[in-house]
């Protein structure tokens, strides 16, 4: 715990001015973001007495190690500049709303040059016009759906889109007039797209113009007499009203607002957001964030704004934003507003009328949202603190392990030696953080040895990066990793076994041929990510006596004696210390064991993941493979009616024919290809990844994986 005076800047040195300041750990990471129209009035509140702050202040300021501040001209570049640090840098003690959960959206991809209807999840892309949230997926297909009769706009995907352009015949929607077919040249990309544009004024609420113009239409096509016309643009204008009658009427039929409401208590708030575009209740969502500072009404927002306007242009910001209470000041959020529509913005509190009651309403799902994310998370939250508790308590830590890092060794029989690297942050995982290694070199089932190997590469990259101040080069790949005898050769004490040869995903700790895998958030000294420079207060190894020694050798290797490290063994859960001779025993129904063995049990996961990958990579694949036209599924079928590629290569095109969904022109080719193949070439069971010999069965060292692998 540092005291806030060891760093507070000397009197006179904090201007006077408008700008943005940052607290950083004594790691150098960035824990809090703000921004102050004086940052000398701003700050000066920091650095009076502990016993004056609010409790999560006061816990921010003593983790804080230093502070530094950035002037600007205007508040409104504050409140931009403070936006941008906050999604940079994801300081760990500000207000972090989260959606209580993923809402689907409708989208149309504008910047396609087909535009595509679809529902989407997750952030929003450019070139993309989003409609929502809503509340259920099956609501917004229900809308497109009436939608598509009146606007045929595409929904297929790229795939489906290119093989009907391909075989020149459009899909079933084609055929029954719900999509224009502009993958066989019915309609030009501009026709198309200007069916997509009016599909977005559709339901961005310009609804009246629309349904004037096809109502004009179905008089005039009856005064032609020509009936079956009028009939059809009569349905599609029941199709739209149908579609209009799903959202509920609100407000006045041209008012575009967004209505925010709060519900709050001493830790937590959530908010609720009604998009009501045309009068319309058009989008709903919700947020949750814990108050890891003493923040207003106001202030939460003002947070809430930023978050939902600070990647929006133009009409997705409302002419008008309904809220509980006011930033203070109010003006520089207006004008930030202001620029994002780039037209006026009335941000206010409603007064009376019809936006207050609705606002009631809003205010009554925000209050129902809090007390729901209470109850399933109440528990969670006292259950996370007593677990942490637990293991300060057992292992006999100073403080409690806010940052834990468990290692895990997997091989099957010796081969493809890989690590696992999980990190837990008060009790939950941190996966952006999780890191995987290549280990080579290493032959027999060795976990002792590859466990120190892993520590010490980890915590070495910690030293050079608290050494280079966040500058990092890569290490040579002819280096061996250093053993536990300084010869490099990565042993035990006598070290005679193999060295490990390195490569470049072992020397970044990352196997950078996945590209699931994240890359490294740890901050440099600007703030920005690095590796591995935050050291946890817990190592946590899968196994028991043995590996915690390798363990807590290869960190007393490099003077790191400020970790603590402990051991979990499968056998019987017992929780193993380095140079103790009995293990700690918690009881079964302790939940800081309950937590060990999740940290455990996801590193397992994640190396056992891993370790089945680089496997399957090394394993042939099936002559079927090659056959052209077909699939998966009847590879399987082929495979399970005749039980092994012998028996297939040795069948007859009739034979081969009497396979459910095989053909003869199938099985001809089938039959053809497996008699140019190599005879000796094994087939792959793509759904369990084993080898399929000959004779039909999977080879000894396959068959016994699920006992094997590690």
């Amino acid at each position: 715990m540092a005291d806030p005076s060891s760093y507070r800047p000397k009197p006179g040195q904090i201007p006077d001015s408008p700008g943005v300041y940052k607290f950083r750990d004594e790691h150098g990471r960035v824990i809090y973001v703000g921004k102050a129209k004086s940052l000398r009035q701003r700050l000066a509140n920091y650095f009076q007495d502990l016993a004056g702050l609010h409790p999560r202040t006061r816990t921010m300021v003593t983790t804080a190690a230093s502070v530094e501040w950035t002037v600007v001209s205007t508040e409104v570049e504050a409140l931009q500049l403070e936006y941008s640090w906050i999604k940079e840098f994801d300081p760990r003690f500000n207000v972090k709303y989260r959606d209580d959960k993923s809402y689907p959206y409708l989208a149309v991809t504008l910047g396609e040059e087909f535009p595509r209807v679809q529902v989407m999840r997750g952030a929003k892309k450019k070139g993309v016009r989003y409609f929502g949230p809503y509340a259920h997926a099956w609501a917004i297909r229900e809308t497109v759906d009436l939608l598509l009769r009146v606007f045929p706009v595409r929904t297929c995907s790229a795939g489906v889109f290119k093989r009907s352009a391909q075989i020149g015949r459009p899909c079933l929607l084609g055929y029954i007039g719900k999509c224009s077919a502009p993958c066989v040249g019915r309609v030009s990309p501009e026709e198309h797209r200007e069916l997509a544009e009016e599909f977005c004024d559709f339901m961005a609420g310009r609804t009246g113009a629309h349904l004037r113009r096809l109502e004009r239409g179905m008089q005039e096509a009856a005064e032609e007499m020509e009936y079956e016309r009028a009939a059809r643009l009569r349905d599609d204008i029941g199709a739209l009203r149908r579609a209009m009658e799903k959202s509920a009427v609100v407000l006045a039929d041209a008012t575009d607002a967004d209505l925010i409401a709060l519900a709050e208590d001493e830790l937590e708030a959530a908010v609720q957001i009604f998009h009501v575009r045309g009068g319309r209740v058009r989008g709903q969502r919700g947020w949750v964030t814990d108050k890891v500072e003493a923040v207003t009404t106001g202030d939460l927002v003002e947070h809430a704004l930023q978050q939902l306007y600070g990647e929006e242009q133009g009409d997705a910001v409302p002419k008008e934003v309904l809220v509980p209470a006011l930033p203070e000041p109010v003006e520089p959020v207006a004008q930030w507003l202001t620029q994002r529509r780039g037209s006026q913005v009335s941000l206010r509190i409603p007064q009376r009328g019809d936006k207050k009651d609705l606002m009631a309403t809003v205010e009554r799902n925000a209050q129902q949202a809090l007390a729901l994310h209470k109850t399933r998370r109440a528990s969670d939250l006292t259950t996370r603190s007593r677990a942490l508790e637990e293991i300060a308590q057992a292992l006999d830590l100073d403080t409690v392990p806010l940052r834990i890092e468990c290692f895990d060794i997997s091989h099957l029989q010796g081969e493809d030696v890989v690590a696992s690297m999980v990190v837990f942050e008060d009790g939950l995982a941190r996966k952006s953080e999780y890191r995987r290694f290549q280990i080579k070199g290493f032959a027999g089932q060795d976990d002792v040895r590859a466990m120190h190997e892993v520590i010490g590469r980890r915590f070495r990259r910690y030293l050079q990066e608290k050494q280079k101040s966040g500058e990092w080069t890569e290490e040579p790949t002819e280096e061996p990793t250093e053993g536990v005898d300084g010869s490099g050769a990565a042993g035990v004490a006598d070290a005679t076994g193999p060295t490990a040869v390195a490569d470049p995903a072992v020397d970044s700790d990352i196997d950078a041929t996945d590209p699931t895998d994240p890359t490294d958030r740890l901050t440099d000294e600007d703030g920005r990510p690095k590796r591995f420079a935050y050291p946890p207060q817990l190592v946590v190894v899968d196994g028991g006596a043995p590996q915690v020694a390798a363990a807590r050798r290869a960190m007393d290797e490099l003077g790191i004696d400020d970790v603590a490290v402990c051991g979990l063994a499968k056998r019987l859960e017992e929780v193993w210390l380095p140079g103790e001779d009995d293990p700690v025993v918690l009881p079964r129904s302790s939940e800081g064991l309950y937590l060990l063995q999740r940290v455990r049990d996801e590193a397992h996961r994640f190396a056992i993941t891993y370790q089945r990958s680089k496997r399957g990579k090394r394993l042939k694949s099936s002559p079927l493979d090659a056959v052209p036209g077909l699939g998966e599924s009847r590879r399987q079928a082929l495979l399970k009616h005749f039980g092994s590629l012998k028996k297939l290569r040795a069948a007859t095109v009739e034979e081969i024919c009497q396979v459910p969904g095989v053909g003869r022109k199938t099985a001809e080719t089938v039959a053809a290809a497996l008699a140019t193949a190599a005879p000796s070439a094994p087939a792959v069971n793509t759904a369990t990844g084993e080898i399929i010999e000959d004779d039909g069965a999977p080879p000894a060292a396959l068959s016994a994986e699920r006992g094997q692998d590690r």
